[in-house]
């Protein structure tokens, strides 16, 4: 149901970003997808990464910091409307999307979220038979 995401905090200075794509590129970690967040004095990098337990390490180790979170991922229809449905499901079940991003993968559309109540989600998922990508799915 989950796959592992890493969540990045980088000062909105110029060249932090592209700083973290150098260290994953120079260990051979692929980027799944990627999105930031940010204020004007900092932003936070969420990717999904072909191997979070080096990235975490590696980053670290260049004092960046960063977590691993587990959220959730869905395969969708590539068709209008798709993921609005999706949302009003959890919107019923009154849960709190805190975030969400979208992307394809080979013929795949993914959907990423993270709910206020992790479980609650997972239950919505299950009644509604929605298909849950796990990491294997994205290698």
């Amino acid at each position: 149901m989950t796959i592992r995401q890493l969540s990045v905090f980088l000062e909105n200075k110029t060249g932090y970003l592209n700083q973290v794509l150098a260290i994953l590129a120079k260990y051979n970690i692929n980027i799944i997808a990627l999105t930031v967040a940010d204020t004007s004095d900092y932003g936070i990098l969420r990717a999904i990464v072909s191997d979070p337990e080096k990235a975490l390490e590696v980053l670290r180790a260049q004092q960046f910091s960063v977590r691993i979170h587990d959220i959730l991922s869905i395969e969708m229809d590539a068709a209008p409307g798709t993921m609005s449905h999706i949302l009003d499901l959890f919107t019923a079940a009154e849960l709190c999307i805190e975030y969400v991003y979208a992307f394809s993968f080979g013929s795949k559309s993914i959907l990423i979220l993270r709910t206020d109540n992790q479980d609650k989600a997972i239950e919505v998922i299950k009644a509604n038979h929605m298909k849950s990508i796990n990491e294997a799915d994205l290698r």
